[in-house]
């Protein structure tokens, strides 16, 4: 089958979208939002005769990588093909059309969030970032707190009213972590969306600030679902957002979720495998942790995405690329990088370790380390020592976390 691709007008990706996903509608405002957000020059659609049959649209984003630097990236979103019309090419048309689109733009990186993370590995995606589901029986867990936690002082305020503040503190914290999104403008409204739809019974979105000095150095967002059992209350608070610029300020808000009264229950998502509450609570068992994969990356323009970078540790290796679907990426490239920076470029000497672009998509953060993929039989060593080498370099003492969706 031979479908027509070309750039979407607004009116017409979101019913073809919303079917894709289940057919459920989005409220008026999560519309009104996604459709202002969404950048309509950037989104593609797949057409057979006149009847739009698949979509896939990019945002500009800018990502931090391993040394703070924020880089240019795709944030692929809106993907989606008619039941009608599966296994006749449409969704690689529009990979291949996109990803060339990418390349054109000038940007080195694609990323991703998967509903179904087996469909873009043969596109060349690689799971890069992972992030912790907790359920926390707050009957049974306690948190030791560190020193200078009774001095956060907390209050209450409407989440529309304190939305710079929160931005401040959400943008102070950027570039320390690889995986996170710089904010444009318009994005920061993301977090006020509160839709019936999806409180599941709970309350509308509640906020409460950390502040020490009278300044703001933390806030969550929040909601309660109220429960009840002959025993009393057995209510669950449902953790929005959190963040907080030091280990006070994000254990007064953390003690703050697990005392909130006729609650025993917190629930969150989408955390930090590495957040710090982890370590402060009397028993890891009682929350329930569950790891899932979070961010897919592409490297569009290998050489450039990996001199974007820093690396924690000396390298010099070269990197015997294969990309079938980007063949400009296949080849040799040797990579000279530490601390304070790197090169990337072409060569002819011979390679130190063989991987496709798929396994760089997955190390590139740090979060996946090269000697797990070799492990699993998806890098190879040709140069003794080169693995545990560039394995060393590409890691992060920090892991790379996505905050929120897109």
């Amino acid at each position: 089958m031979t479908t027509d691709l070309r750039v979407l007008r607004q009116d017409e990706w979101y019913d073809n979208l919303i079917r894709a996903f289940g057919g459920i509608p989005e409220s008026a405002e999560e519309r009104a939002l996604w459709r202002e957000l969404t950048e309509t020059d950037r989104s593609l659609g797949a057409w057979d005769d006149d009847t739009c049959v698949g979509t896939a649209g990019a945002f500009s984003f800018r990502l931090t990588v391993p040394g703070g630097a924020a880089v240019p990236a795709a944030g692929v979103t809106m993907v989606s093909v008619a039941a009608t019309h599966r296994r006749r090419g449409v969704l690689r048309s529009m990979m291949r059309r996109q990803l060339d689109d990418v390349r054109s733009w000038g940007e080195p990186l694609a990323v991703l969030t998967a509903s179904e993370p087996e469909i873009y590995g043969r596109f060349g995606y690689g799971v890069g970032t992972f992030h912790v589901n907790a359920e926390i029986d707050t009957t049974r867990v306690r948190l030791s707190v560190p020193p200078g936690t009774d001095d956060v002082r907390l209050r209450y305020v409407a989440p529309a009213e304190a939305l710079d503040a929160c931005e401040a503190v959400y943008a102070r914290l950027v570039p320390g972590r690889a995986g996170m999104v710089a904010r444009v403008p318009g994005w920061e409204r993301l977090g006020l969306l509160d839709p019936q739809s999806e409180r599941e019974g709970a309350s509308p979105l509640q906020c409460v600030l950390a502040e020490r000095g009278g300044e703001v150095v933390g806030y969550a967002r929040f909601r309660i679902k109220a429960g009840w059992e002959a025993a009393g209350p057995k209510g669950t608070v449902v953790v929005r957002d959190l963040y907080a610029l030091d280990p006070a300020g994000h254990a007064a808000l953390w003690r703050f979720l697990f005392d909130i009264d006729l609650t025993s229950k917190v629930t969150a998502r989408a955390r930090p495998v590495d957040e710090a509450w982890q370590h402060m609570v009397s028993d890891v068992r009682r929350c329930s942790l569950l790891v899932r994969d979070s961010l897919h990356i592409r490297l569009v323009d290998v050489g450039a995405a990996l001199q974007a970078r820093s690396y924690q540790a000396p390298v010099d290796v070269v990197l015997d690329v294969e990309d079938a679907f980007c063949p400009w990426n296949s080849g040799r490239w040797r990579l000279t990088g530490d601390p304070k920076g790197a090169s990337c470029a072409r060569t002819e000497e011979a390679p130190d370790l063989a991987l496709t672009v798929r396994e760089l998509g997955s190390a590139y953060l740090g979060g996946v380390t090269l000697d797990s993929l070799a492990a699993a039989g998806r890098v190879r060593e040709l140069r003794q020592g080169a693995l545990t080498e560039a394995s060393v370099a590409f890691a992060c003492t920090v892991p790379p976390w996505l905050p929120h969706g897109f």
